[in-house]
């Protein structure tokens, strides 16, 4: 069975990117793999895929980011999505483009607005797979309004926690398209992990607000002033660097707290450490816990929606504490810096816990979800299958308007041409 994945850029840094290259690697042991960059801005990408998985992009913006097109506001990808600004015609025409000349049995969808491309450009014969990455309350409403119609095109649509699952059975409603949470998996580690001597705790992320660093460096305030032979190590880059620099030094941590910059795979760092930190607002699932989990820390997160509730047992392999609360955070850590049998039992149990993360059972119900899929799209029982002609012209105008109408047409007929061709 051949699988693409439509992707943001797989060039940059972030989970999703790091869960994708990471399915991608487990089902290529039995499966044709690429993954489709709608987006390239460096030569060689971060995470280095592995050989059998192949790579291309659609857009390259080292050549590309004053085509005339890419200089025109996208029809197609919904205006109201996150990255809407780093779309453009020329992203429209190059991912419908993609798509009508696929020859996949099935595509994966990673963001919003590609599954929305998916849905409503795919090929009659290839079973479309949406990915939710973040969560359904998350999406502004405009947002969930375009959902709502354009995912009905969909066979399945995952996201990574159960809650999240619940949220859109409950709240979007879409007949005929199967809802279920699959996690994000996380490769067996290949070194020792950590033992729990580490005077280190260590988090690992995007420098951004969400993230919470700043709360989780004056967190470490309380661990600092009682155990000043402890270091909060902080991996990643990002928007928030100098501010969260310029925090160091103004609490006079500057020979406590590091910012380490990005570091990939993260395996080798973590197990430097004894406990892992996550401080965000928000957190879909919380793929940096479970990495530090695999690797035998425990994690003292905030129990924000909705991922790390799903992932920490509180207090067996970690700790949860109030979102936005400095104070609880601080006295988690400083609990496990205390208590060394503690946080060494805790980190053992982390390990164990964190199994279920493991590619093996997460590419066996992945694998299932795309065999149901393929199998319903081959023989034509799929429940909801997205309307044709002027029925799914009419589902486009009231997505994205009368005036884009044209474009996704212009696509089904390209498609169906080249069908003929074969």
């Amino acid at each position: 069975m051949k699988i693409s994945f439509l992707l943001h850029n797989a060039y940059g840094i972030g989970g999703t990117i790091t869960t994708t290259f990471n399915l991608a690697q487990a089902l290529a042991e039995r499966h044709d793999v690429e993954i489709v960059s709608v987006l390239r801005h460096r030569e060689r990408p971060h995470f280095a895929p592995d050989p059998r998985v192949s790579l291309r992009p659609l857009v390259d913006l080292r050549h590309e980011k004053e085509h005339p097109l890419h200089l025109r506001p996208a029809r197609v990808f919904p205006r109201t999505e996150y990255r809407y600004q780093q779309y453009s015609e020329l992203t429209d025409q190059r991912i419908g483009e993609c798509l009508a000349a696929i020859d996949a049995d099935a595509v994966i969808g990673t963001r919003p607005g590609l599954n929305v491309h998916l849905a409503l450009q795919a090929p009659e014969h290839v079973a479309r797979i949406g990915q939710e990455h973040l969560t359904l309350d998350n999406h502004p409403p405009g947002l969930r309004t375009v959902l709502r119609r354009a995912y009905r095109g969909l066979d399945v649509l995952t996201t990574v926690t159960e809650a999240d699952a619940a949220a859109y059975r409950r709240k979007m409603r879409l007949p005929g398209v199967r809802v279920e949470a699959l996690p994000n998996s996380v490769p067996d580690p290949v070194l020792p992990p950590a033992d729990g001597t580490a005077k280190v705790v260590v988090a690992a992320g995007r420098l951004v607000p969400v993230k919470r660093y700043d709360l989780l460096i004056e967190a470490f305030t309380l661990v600092a002033a009682e155990r000043p032979d402890w270091q909060l190590r902080i991996y990643g880059k990002g928007e928030e660097h100098d501010r969260l620099r310029q925090l160091i030094q103004r609490l006079g941590l500057s020979d406590n707290v590091f910012l380490m910059g990005a570091a990939a795979p993260m395996e080798a760092e973590w197990v430097k450490g004894s406990i892992g930190a996550a401080a965000s607002n928000f957190e879909p699932f919380g793929m940096t816990i479970v990495e530090a989990m695999r690797c035998g820390l425990p994690v003292v997160s905030t129990d924000c929606p909705h991922g790390p509730g799903e992932i920490i047992d509180d207090g067996a392999d970690g700790r949860l504490v109030p979102v936005g609360d400095r104070d609880a955070m601080g006295a988690a850590l400083l609990d496990l810096v205390r208590d060394d049998e503690a946080r060494r039992s805790m980190g053992r149990t982390a390990i164990r816990n964190a199994r279920r993360f493991a590619p093996a059972p997460v590419v066996a119900h992945a694998e299932r979800l795309i065999e149901a899929a393929t199998a319903a799209r081959a023989s034509g029982t799929r429940a909801a299958a997205p309307a044709r002609g002027g029925m799914q012209q009419a589902l486009v105008s009231r997505t994205f308007g009368a005036r884009d109408v044209a474009r996704v047409v212009a696509g089904n007929a390209l498609r169906t041409v080249r069908r003929g061709q074969r």
